[in-house]
């Protein structure tokens, strides 16, 4: 877990990362900005670099309730669910579970449903199949090739090999399920239920989630407003300059619509 105390008494962004990366890899070119203005809490996913460990099938709705518990263990009250691609469902069902801890929801690089078509579906339930062949491998032997894999397809720079090193964290069994969890997350039936301040980050050239997708996503959510990023997928990290402020604008937007509300 990665904690920014923030100014005092400043509200609470529970940061969650996406499908593949670590709490640090997603968002360590937005820590500083965004410990300004708020108290900020990150924490690693199940089976994403330290994350819990379970022998049970990765769930979405797994992470959602481990992001209630360190709500409640830490005493922060209601917080800003921050969400990057995966971690964009994982906040809206933290909403949806537990309302009483969510104040306002920032999602970024993410959708309503990442397989809606028949040929997507298939693609990442292939992924949780492939998981079951990864259980027969030792989990080391599965990490450093896959970051290896990381280190040709990148080369050579002053973060890569940081970058390589939190992928061997990851438990590769669980992040290929995670890949088949999220070709099942649906959240059109009850997205536009949410009733907290909302804002989209959307990354306008994303080719793994279209930007359509992200726009019908904020069209849902009653009263979302959309913040552009001029940017692929992994913008958080190749182009901080244009994510950051984007980011930091939107959890300013939705806190400030927060704090105009009545507490929940």
């Amino acid at each position: 877990m990665r904690e920014v105390d923030g100014p005092p008494g400043a509200p609470t962004l529970l940061l969650l990362h996406g499908w593949t990366a670590t709490a640090d890899l997603n968002w360590y070119t937005s820590y500083e900005s965004l410990g300004r203005a708020f108290r900020v809490v990150a924490l690693d996913h199940r089976g994403h670099g330290r994350g819990l460990r379970s022998r049970r099938p990765f769930r979405l709705t797994d992470c959602a309730e481990d992001a209630a518990a360190l709500v409640g263990v830490l005493g922060t009250g209601p917080v800003i669910a921050v969400g990057y691609s995966m971690g964009g469902p994982i906040a809206q069902l933290l909403w949806r579970r537990h309302p009483e801890l969510v104040n306002g929801l920032v999602l970024c690089a993410t959708s309503r449903t990442f397989a809606s078509r028949p040929g997507e579906r298939m693609r990442l339930r292939g992924l949780a199949a492939a998981s079951l062949a990864t259980r027969a491998l030792p989990r080391q032997f599965t990490a450093e090739a896959i970051a290896r894999a990381f280190d040709a397809r990148r080369g050579a720079g002053p973060t890569e090999g940081w970058a390589s090193d939190q992928l061997r964290r990851n438990n590769w069994t669980a992040i290929l399920e995670a890949g088949g969890s999220l070709g099942r997350f649906d959240s059109r039936p009850w997205i536009g239920e949410v009733d907290v301040p909302a804002a989209v980050v959307a990354t306008m050239n994303d080719e793994l989630v279209a930007p359509a997708r992200q726009l019908a996503l904020a069209r849902s959510i009653p009263g979302a407003r959309v913040f552009p990023v001029q940017g692929d997928h992994a913008v958080c990290v190749t182009h901080p300059k244009r994510f950051v402020p984007a980011l930091l604008e939107a959890c300013q937007d939705v806190a400030a619509r927060t704090a105009l509300t009545q507490p929940r």
